[in-house]
């Protein structure tokens, strides 16, 4: 885009009273060339296909990240508003015409978010916390990124995991005084957007349960405060929503309520029945679906869904929810539609077809075949965008897979089979496809196997306690009272990336690549060093990502140019494919960690990411269960650890950022998850010495309710987010839980752009140090620094040693 005169957004003190509202998007944006897009993008009118076909929501990055780079620009103030809104009509407008070209019935519209749909909820009912400045009318971007990133004046919304995903969503604030009010009419502008385009969609809500119980109190307001009390407050706002919605022409609405998947108890599944029992003179004259994913629905959630009698059709995640399927075999009401999430959302292996036809054939009996209408489990915004754009994959790999474009296409395929005109030639290809992945040898490794199996035997606890550990690597690394660290990452600059690329692409030569990562190396400990900071990391310049780095070492990995997935905001990852059993040819780390740590006098981290978010983050293989593949990683690990202690590598970091992110979200199953990933992060760190530091970092979760698990873990050191989440993990140990490890509770939020001031961070130390030991207490950002740029990061760790020095220097003299 070119260079546009347009300022940088101004603090949320300096905007005027009114912001102004979000104008809707130029009439005639340019177009956007897009490849889910298999026809010319020209006017049409679609008509309504016979087919039952639905897809419960769609990746909104588009194919080639164009909406992260539309947000960037513009956050930079390098282009305008129109420019943004342009790239975003674009990409909406592609998005449906693809659903519409592959015959796709119900198509949904506004799930398309320029951050997240829990903070356009939020935008929606008027809930913007007072520091933002916000004084009424239609929400603009000012007040809207200000919430989502914060700015110079104000921090940013605390952010965490979308249920079991890595997708972050921004968590409302809320309590008795906040006043509710119509404030975003997207879900209605986005609604016009496609019928103008002669394209029929379902608007899509985020349902008042799951925005309720996915919230949390407001500052100052008890932690004990019921937030289903608002109910009452904010189901006039989904009201008048609706109405504008009817008015609009819209015949079709969909309640997204995955919190229905979650352990509820009578009094929260009551008030689930009253509140859709209190719109229901709203939703007359339209149809309504509630679509529940993610996992299974239980038993009295499932009866409290299926009685509610203003609702015309459900929505089932039938991949993940297996026990639903009996529940809706048992019963299931009469004349009432059952969308059938049979496509994965979450993973990109292509769908067997037969399998779920078979499926599809056993509701029949039960629900009445022209009452099934085909679905994804979920919303495709868990998996890439399309598959066309791949030239990394090779031939058979890529036989194997569907991204969210394909997926489309499957969903299609299957309700045209379910209803009889089932395409022989695409289903026979499908089953060729299948037993191709079966039996190749490429996907399986005996020894690694027998491996596995063989680590039965063992819990892989140290051999000495916690304690005792501690004072040994204190002997050794000698370091201070709240020793300070930064958690592995620094800034990723342009020439940084430019110069991975052309090493990537052969333009430069290896020697001429390590030289420019040597220098980068230089930088980064010289500026620590500077600092004062006492626990060097060297930066991972060698690194695109934490999960794709390492998994381009290991075999049983493959990576795709484009198969990207958004985490937040702009912030997208590139997953990688586990096809495989999984081994370490090489050591990865090895050489770059001595290159380092030969550069400084002070400990120098050797930097690992763990079995289980190298897990959580990948696409994994489902033909074998996770815990095994997850072992096989740990297994992998464990000699990378083994062989950097062997180097001289006395701290030893190995990232758990997603352990808490897989926790299944059934109580019933969280058991068995925490205990055999708990068990793989010690596989990999069992066998080091005493003087062996091992570091473990987690971030952006609720850690408190698995709070046992994470001292099982038997790091000696944690870091963990803290101040995103406005310090939520130290109600724990006000609690009385005794944590015996050192921890370092994260003193500022690197999300921001906003630089915290010296007394702010000492302000939080202190708070750590009413219920922590200063014997094991770090002082240490929330999270790696790759997203900030040097100026941000420079004068963020300069004010946190500072306040470090203060709080030392007032414990020694007490």
């Amino acid at each position: 885009m070119g260079q546009l005169a347009l300022q940088r957004l101004p603090p949320v003190a300096s905007l005027p009273r009114r912001p102004p509202s979000l104008p809707p998007p130029s009439s005639a944006p340019p177009s956007l060339p897009s490849a889910t897009s298999r026809r010319p993008l020209r006017p049409r009118f679609y008509v309504a296909r016979a087919m039952s076909s639905h897809i419960v929501g769609y990746p909104r990055i588009g194919p080639k990240r164009e909406l992260k780079f539309a947000l960037e620009s513009f956050w930079d103030g390098k282009t305008s508003v129109d420019d943004l809104q342009n790239v975003a009509a674009n990409l909406r407008k592609s998005i449906w015409r693809h659903m519409a070209d592959a015959g796709i019935k119900y198509i949904p519209s506004n799930t398309f978010s320029y951050y997240d749909q829990m903070l356009d909820t939020t935008a929606m009912l008027g809930a913007v916390p007072s520091r933002y400045g916000w004084e009424g009318g239609e929400i603009g971007f000012d007040v809207y990124f200000s919430m989502a990133r914060g700015n110079a004046s104000v921090p940013a919304m605390e952010m965490t995991k979308w249920f079991d995903t890595n997708y972050h969503y921004i968590v409302p604030e809320l309590g008795p005084d906040v006043e509710f009010s119509y404030a975003s009419h997207k879900a209605v502008v986005e609604f016009k957007e496609a019928k103008a385009l002669g394209i029929d969609t379902v608007p899509v809500l985020i349902g008042p349960m799951t925005y309720l119980l996915l919230s949390k109190p407001a500052k100052g307001v008890e932690k004990s405060f019921c937030l289903l009390s608002l109910i009452d407050k904010i189901l006039p706002i989904y009201k008048e929503v609706l109405t504008d919605l009817k008015s609009a022409g819209a015949r079709w609405i969909q309640f997204d309520e995955p919190v229905l998947v979650m352990d509820l108890d009578t009094s929260q599944l009551q008030a689930f029945s009253d509140a859709y029992s209190h719109m229901e003179s709203s939703l007359a004259g339209l149809n309504v679906l509630i679509a529940t994913y993610f996992a299974d629905v239980p038993a009295e959630a499932y009866k409290a869904l299926i009685s509610l009698k203003c609702v015309t059709g459900f929505g089932f995640d039938l991949v993940r929810g297996l026990e639903t399927l009996d529940l809706i075999k048992e019963s299931f009401p009469r004349g009432k539609l059952l969308f059938a999430g049979v496509v994965d959302g979450r993973n990109i292996w292509a769908n067997d077809l037969s399998a779920s036809l078979k499926t599809l054939q056993t509701l029949e009996d039960t629900v009445g075949k022209e009452k099934v209408v085909v679905s994804t489990s979920c919303s495709l915004l868990h998996t890439a965008v399309d598959l066309v754009n791949e030239i990394k994959l090779d031939k058979e790999l890529k036989s194997w897979l569907a991204f969210a474009a394909q997926k489309v296409v499957e969903v299609n395929a299957l309700a045209k089979a379910f209803s009889g005109a089932k395409d022989e030639a695409l289903f026979s290809s499908n089953s060729m496809r299948q037993a191709s992945r079966r039996s190749s040898p490429r996907v399986t490794n005996p020894a690694v196997q027998q491996d596995v199996a063989a680590l039965k035997k063992s819990d892989h606890h140290r051999s000495t306690e916690v304690s005792v550990r501690l004072q040994a690597q204190q002997k050794k690394l000698n370091l201070p009272a709240l020793p300070t660290t930064t958690i592995g990452s620094f800034p990723q600059t342009t020439d940084l990336r430019r110069i991975r690329r052309e090493f990537k692409a052969k333009k430069i030569s290896e020697i001429d690549y390590v030289q420019s990562i040597k220098e980068e190396y230089e930088k980064v400990i010289k500026l620590q060093e500077e600092l004062g900071i006492d626990v060097l990391v060297h930066g991972e310049a060698e690194r695109n990502d934490m999960v794709e780095y390492f998994g381009e070492q290991l075999s049983g990995f493959a990576f795709t140019s484009n198969g990207w997935v958004q985490s937040y905001g702009s912030r997208c990852v590139k997953p990688p494919v586990i096809y495989g059993d999984i081994t370490r040819p090489k050591a990865m780390t090895v050489f770059w960690s001595s290159m380092a740590q030969k550069m400084t006098q002070r400990p120098m981290k050797g930097m690992l990411t763990g079995p289980v978010t190298i897990l959580n983050w990948s696409f994994v293989r489902n033909d074998l269960p996770r815990h095994e593949t997850c072992f096989q990683i740990a297994l992998a690990i464990k000699d990378e650890v083994e062989d950097l202690e062997k180097a001289g590598v006395t701290v030893i970091q190995i990232d758990e950022a997603a352990l808490r992110e897989g926790l299944p979200l059934r109580t019933s199953e969280q058991k068995f998850y925490l205990d055999w990933a708990v068990h793989a992060f010690r596989i990999t760190n069992c066998g080091v010495q005493d003087t062996t530091q091992i570091h473990t970092h987690m971030c952006y979760s609720n850690f408190n309710d698995i709070i046992h698990s994470i001292i099982d873990m038997d790091a000696d050191v944690i870091t963990i987010e803290n101040s995103r989440s406005d310090e939520k993990l130290l109600s724990v140990f006000h609690e009385g839980v005794r944590y015996g490890a050192g921890i370092g509770p994260g003193v500022y939020d690197i999300h921001s752009p906003r630089i915290p001031s010296a007394e702010e961070i000492a302000e939080r130390i202190k708070k750590m140090l009413a219920v922590l030991d200063s014997k094991v207490l770090w002082v240490n950002p929330d999270c790696g620094l790759k997203t900030r740029n040097y100026f941000e990061v420079k004068a963020a760790l300069k004010n946190m040693v500072a306040a470090a020095k203060q709080i030392r220097s007032q414990l020694n003299k007490s």
